[in-house]
Formats: C-alpha cells, sequence, structure tokens
C-alpha cells in the first residue's frame, strides 16, 4: 500500500489521542502476571501490542478482546511452556520484555520474529539475565533472535548498561517480582530513555509491586512479591501524537488533543517543547494540549537522549523549517526498527533535503519539496515524512501500511483534520 500525500493549507480540530503503545504493551504483560483479574480501558491493539497479547495467550494467560477493553484472568506468574515457538512479528518492546517473562514458565519458550526483529541485538540483557540464574541464549549464537530461554528465575544481583537500551532494564524490573530471591539491578553508564523505565516502575506499583530505586547508586531493588489485578486506564501516546501535534505546528490552524497528561511520565512528551522552540504556540491543560500554528517553523537544537522516538518526527519538522535543525544524543536510535538515523537521512535527501548524518544525530537544513520515499517497513518513518508532504505536496510513501504498528487509524485521523492524505 501506498500513501499520497498532498499539500495541506489549514489544519484544526478536536481529537483523542490513541492509547499509549509502551503503557499497553507494560499493561497487558503486567496484568498478566498478576493475581486475579485485569481490566484494561482503552488500550491499543495495533499489530505491535497485540504481539505481547499474542505471546502472553501462548505462555497460558486467558486474555478477552473488546473494542474499548480489554479483560485479562492474571495467571499469578505460574506461566505454561508455550505449545510452539512465540513470534513476536516486528515487535521489539515484546521481545525484550517476554525473554524476562518466558524464564517463569518452566522447560523452554523460543521467541522470535519478521526478518527485522531478527537483527536486534539482545546479548545485554542476556548476559544480566545469566547473573540472576537465568539461562537464556541466542539459537544462532550471534547475540541476536531467535532467543531460546530455560525456565527458572532465581534471582540475585546483576547488571546492564543504561546506554544501550532501555527495555533490557525494563525486562528484568517487570519478571523480577516473580524471582525465587530479591533482584538487585544495577545500571552501569548513562542511563539513556530514563523516561521508559519510569514508565515500567509507575504501572509496576499501579499493580500492586514494591520496588526500591537507589538514584546515587542508579540501581533498583525488588523483593519477591506478586502484582495484583486491577482496573487500569491506558493514557494517550505522545509518540504518536507527535505526528499531529508535528502536523499542527507545521501548518495554519489550531489543533487540540485529549487524553494527553501534563504529568506523563512519556519522555516523548518533549514534543510539546520541540514545537514551541520551533516557533507553535502551545496550550497546555492537565488532560489537553492545543497547539496553534503559523504556517512556519524555524530550526532548532535537539537533544533527544530520552526521547529518540521522535527522531523521525524532528527529522521531518527540520525539512520543513527555515535554517538548520541539529538533533543530536540519539545514537540508540540506530538500533530501533531500522537505523533510524540513516534512514531518516537517506529518506529525507530525496526529497531534496540537505541532511548531515552524524554518529549520534542528523543536521538537517530545510528546503524539503516533493517526491517518492520508502518506509523500510518503519512505522514511525512513514507518519513522520507524512509531515513533509502536508507542507509540500506531492509526497508518495512507499510500503506505507506498516502505520499499523502503532497507529492503526493515522490516515483517518489525519483527514478528519483536514489533512490531504490518501491511499492507494
Amino acid at each position: 500500500m501506498e500513501l499520497e500525500i498532498q499539500k495541506t493549507d489549514k489544519i484544526e480540530g478536536v481529537i483523542k489521542a490513541p492509547p499509549s503503545k509502551s503503557y499497553t504493551h507494560r499493561a497487558i504483560i503486567i496484568s498478566s502476571l498478576a493475581d486475579g483479574e485485569s481490566i484494561l480501558n482503552d488500550p491499543l491493539y495495533s499489530e505491535d501490542t497485540l504481539a505481547s497479547l499474542n505471546a502472553c495467550r501462548s505462555l497460558g494467560c486467558d486474555i478477552k478482546q473488546e473494542d474499548d477493553k480489554c479483560i485479562v484472568n492474571g495467571t499469578g506468574g505460574v506461566l505454561e511452556t508455550p505449545k510452539d515457538i512465540v513470534d513476536l512479528k516486528n515487535s521489539g518492546t515484546t521481545l525484550r520484555i517476554m525473554t524476562s517473562v518466558s524464564a517463569l514458565a518452566s522447560n523452554y519458550t523460543v521467541l522470535t520474529g519478521d526478518s527485522s526483529l531478527r537483527t536486534r541485538p539482545m546479548q545485554d540483557l542476556l548476559d544480566a539475565l545469566k547473573s540472576l540464574g537465568v539461562t537464556a541464549f541466542s539459537t544462532r549464537g550471534n547475540g541476536k533472535p531467535p532467543i531460546c530461554i530455560k525456565g527458572g528465575f532465581q534471582g540475585g544481583k546483576t547488571s546492564i548498561k543504561g546506554d544501550v537500551s532501555s527495555q533490557f532494564i525494563s525486562s528484568l524490573l517487570i519478571a523480577s517480582p516473580y524471582a525465587q530471591n530479591s533482584v538487585e539491578i544495577n545500571v552501569i553508564g548513562d542511563f539513556i530513555s530514563k523516561p521508559y523505565v519510569n514508565m515500567t516502575t509507575d504501572i509496576m506499583e499501579k499493580f500492586g509491586v514494591n520496588l526500591n530505586y537507589d538514584k546515587e547508586e542508579v540501581s533498583f531493588h525488588i523483593d519477591p512479591q506478586t502484582y495484583k489485578g486491577r482496573d487500569y486506564t491506558v493514557e494517550g501516546d505522545y509518540s504518536s501524537v507527535s505526528y499531529i501535534i508535528g502536523a499542527a505546528a507545521a501548518l495554519n490552524g489550531e489543533v487540540t488533543v485529549k487524553n494527553v497528561f501534563k504529568d506523563s511520565k512519556q519522555g516523548d512528551k518533549q514534543i510539546l517543547d520541540i514545537v514551541r522552540d520551533m516557533g507553535a504556540e502551545v496550550k497546555i491543560k492537565k488532560d489537553e494540549v492545543t497547539i496553534i500554528g503559523h504556517g512556519e517553523l524555524h530550526g532548532t537544537q535537539v537533544n533527544l537522549e530520552n526521547a529518540p522516538d521522535l527522531l523521525p518526527t524532528v527529522a521531518a519538522l527540520g525539512a520543513i523549517s527555515d535554517g538548520v535543525t541539529e538533533i543530536g544524543n540519539v545514537e540508540h536510535a540506530r538500533f530501533k526498527e531500522t537505523d533510524r538515523i540513516h534512514t531518516c537521512a537517506l529518506e529525507l535527501s530525496k526529497l531534496g533535503v540537505n541532511v548531515k548524518e552524524k554518529k549520534d544525530g542528523l543536521i538537517i537544513n530545510g528546503g524539503a519539496k516533493g517526491g517518492v520515499v520508502k518506509s523500510h517497513g518503519d512505522h514511525r518513518l512513514v507518519m513522520a515524512l507524512s509531515l513533509v508532504g502536508f507542507k509540500t505536496g506531492s509526497v508518495m510513501i512507499e510500503n506505507a501500511s506498516v502505520y499499523d504498528v502503532s497507529f492503526p487509524n493515522f490516515p483517518e485521523a489525519m483527514r478528519e483534520l483536514g489533512c490531504n492524505i490518501t491511499t492507494k
């Protein structure tokens, strides 16, 4: 499927944010481990989150999907051995978290996915689990999926580098309450993408688990305990909303986004500061934001250490801004669905943008025009490149249906606000 994007003169309206992908992943997995029933209100049903849901089902959890809620009968941490290998499609979050969780099942669990997922580095997590008495290994011996996990989670002390993937830390944290002994996790070096770990600890605590974080030592301590089932409502997703906010900032008009929270733990709420710095007006209330765009943006300097998923959005905004936009401290974006630093540079250059690729970011001179670009199978790249088309017109995105991974109704949502976007 292709997306054809034409110039949009005005954007306006009120729209509800799609539910958070990150919180949906965590809510499904943690409620599956909980004792008792949980009702998850307003979950995101996308390709990625369904990978988590189906992985939990394969480990013996009873989950019922309804349109606006998900009913989970928790396992109390007593998991079954899957009947077959578990296909996680393209969901890196599911892969990372379920690697630790699978150690709570008896016998062996094998996790794999599509060709992109099988390139994801996993060795740091496998090494950290080894220190906790977990046997887990790459079946090809290259530190990448397929991953085989043997049942048994003793606990103890381990360490993990903080500058590779916050998902490794979240994975260890989520499974640790069911270890046989207390778990201590020391984070070594720079602690990047920390807001994602804050999301993890936030939802763990909401499901009844206590944990201690020592800020000075940068370490977590979790004693053996059990998650408790509960009713839980998933908040809106700043990552997905970044495309709506970006379009509203770049075009003329006013857009209000509901169900995004001022006190959210999501690092991607940084998008509000970024578009304000680039020249848009931003009004923030307790549970909604309003963006007023004046049809032009100017370049800025952005540190995306704690919000790597914003890289494609900010790169696209830089491409349609006056002046230079410099994005830094985001080398970990090279280990996402694609090497996002490289693919952003490659595709924006096809649209006439002067882009310089750095080790940890991009330097972008505006001047984008129309053209044909590819998705590289990356949902965020599709939606970000759409922003360029709304400003310049005549942008065609090939293999675009992958927006389903995180924002299944993206074209409909943008059309609702007046944007000129067509599926072909």
